[in-house]
């Protein structure tokens, strides 16, 4: 239980939260892939080509619309995802050599853990980042929220409050984004440590660009459903929408493909390829350097022995 406790796990879930200068500066990108996402009717074109249209027709500061609650939730989400991560691995591996299997496991159930947690936060700043966005879809119903705390009240009054966990289905089966993306990053890390003493900063972002781009390219159908699941406001199939059922899932995903083909599943992948991976590669840089940082400040035996 120590273990669990320690300042070493508090360093490692602080450092995951270190991820919001890369979201900030990448925070554009994840807007055209939102709007891809979510807009049915608006043409996929190149990420900059939607990004131009989103500046000319709402202004120069629309693709930063939703930011505060957006990192506030990235804040919440990595440091619970850190912690229960290294905890985890902590009590489990005690001291031992870890295994990619071991990684995964501790992934998935860290991963869970951060959706049951964090998906109300998720659902509200989906609806604030779409707010007073021009949309081509005429089934999309506007919100007219004043900020974090109406949109909950609001969501609540008129929704109930289980809208709230809106897309939790879909949210739990991409759980295996970060799992995968961890167990990739942890055993190229392994293997690259077998041949040398220490990582390169080069290196720790070029394989935490590869473990993300492989985590997001397989599982980007899933998120395009829970965009759409937790932003809640299209006025098609509104019935059983409560945590995204499994049904309710596959509704989105079959009507997706009928309407726009087998692509349909993959709009805005582009921008969702360039932030994801920059902001995840940065985001594993920053925390490998300013954990070993702390450790070494501290004097403290750094505890991430594989």
């Amino acid at each position: 239980m120590a273990s669990v406790l320690s300042y070493e796990s508090l360093v490692h879930a602080v450092a995951g939260a270190g991820s919001v200068t890369a979201m900030t500066v990448f925070f554009p990108l994840d807007t055209a892939r939102l709007r891809l996402q979510v807009d049915e009717k608006r043409k996929s074109k190149t990420t900059h080509m939607v990004l131009l249209e989103i500046i000319k027709e709402e202004g120069l500061l629309a693709p930063y619309r939703g930011w505060f609650p957006v990192i506030s939730s990235l804040c919440c989400s990595n440091f619970v995802y850190f912690y229960t991560f290294n905890s985890l691995k902590a009590v489990w591996v005690k001291g031992q050599r870890s295994t990619t299997g071991k990684d995964l496991v501790i992934g998935f159930v860290a991963g869970v853990v951060n959706v049951l947690l964090t998906t109300p936060l998720w659902v509200v700043n989906t609806r604030l980042k779409l707010q007073g966005a021009k949309f081509r879809n005429e089934d999309i119903v506007p919100t007219n929220y004043k900020g974090i705390t109406d949109a909950f009240h609001q969501i609540i009054r008129d929704e109930g409050i289980m809208a709230l966990w809106n897309g939790t289905f879909p949210s739990l089966l991409l759980v295996f984004n970060p799992a995968i993306q961890f167990m990739f990053y942890e055993g190229l890390k392994r293997q690259l440590l077998k041949k040398r003493m220490k990582l390169s900063s080069l290196d720790v972002f070029i394989i935490g660009a590869i473990a993300k781009a492989i985590a997001t390219t397989l599982t980007y159908p899933m998120q395009t459903i829970q965009s759409i699941l937790r932003f809640g406001r299209h006025n098609l199939n509104p019935e059983n929408r409560t945590l995204g059922s499994l049904r309710n899932v596959l509704y989105h995903l079959h009507q997706r493909v009928r309407r726009f083909g087998i692509m349909g599943l993959y709009k805005g992948l582009e921008a969702k390829l360039l932030q994801t991976v920059l902001t995840a590669a940065l985001m594993l840089l920053v925390y490998e350097k300013l954990t070993a940082a702390t450790f070494t400040v501290m004097g403290l035996k750094n505890a991430r022995k594989h």
